[in-house]
Order: structure tokens, then sequence, then C-alpha cells
């Protein structure tokens, strides 16, 4: 059977420190995470393009969310991945695996967030 839609339509990367990682994220992608405040549940949303492919997700601060390194891998897309190395670093992080091709179906760079979480970009060029 063939989905209607891709499977994935949500992600939380959890962090330690909500104000550090909104911080963080927002400068390494150039972008306005939107504060939500569910009591024990503290979010950051990033944006969502209402009709355009992809999932988004937030940052979450609770005490059953955890940072790690190991576990499943989020990927965001990026027009230039060096440069947006560059900003992870800038803010705290650090390169796991700098560009690397992937043959046609582009590049990949893999970085572990302020928090400790490892996150990975994507790039058709």
């Amino acid at each position: 059977m063939v989905p209607k839609s891709n499977p994935v339509t949500w992600f939380e990367i959890p962090v330690g420190d909500l104000a550090r990682g909104k911080a963080f994220y927002e400068h390494v992608f150039g972008l306005q995470l939107a504060m939500q405040d569910f009591g024990p549940l503290q979010m950051a949303w990033f944006p969502l393009a209402q009709g355009a492919s992809g999932a988004t997700g937030s940052l979450v601060k609770a005490e059953t969310y955890l940072p790690s390194h190991a576990g499943t891998m989020v990927y965001f897309e990026v027009e230039d991945i060096e440069m947006a190395l560059k900003r992870v670093t800038e803010m705290g992080g650090h390169v796991i695996r700098g560009k690397t091709s992937i043959g046609q179906f582009g590049y990949v760079g893999h970085f572990e967030d302020c928090e400790g979480n490892r996150v990975a970009l994507h790039s058709m060029s």
C-alpha cells in the first residue's frame, strides 16, 4: 500500500535548557521558534508552512525528555550545509560529520547540538 502522505508528521527534540536550545536552533537555521507553555511541558515550536512538504516539530523541556546522542536522528533541510555547521559551532555545538556526499541524493552533515542531541542536515547542493 502506498501512503497518501509522508508518514512523519511531528518530531520533538529534548532540551535541558529551553532558552539556550531555542537560541541555538534560531541561530543555526535563521528562523524564530514559538514558545508554548503547558505547565510541566514547555515547548519551542519550529515554524509550520501550511501545505508544504516535510514535518515540523519542537524543542521540548519536560521531566521525561532527556537529550541524547543515541536513538532517532532528525534531518533538517538546508541550502548550505557548511554554513549551517559553522553556525552550529558558533553556538557551542560540535560537528560530528562534515558535509558528505550521498551520491544522487545530495549531501548530509551531522552535529551535536548545545544540549547533547545528535542532529543531521541534508542538502541537494
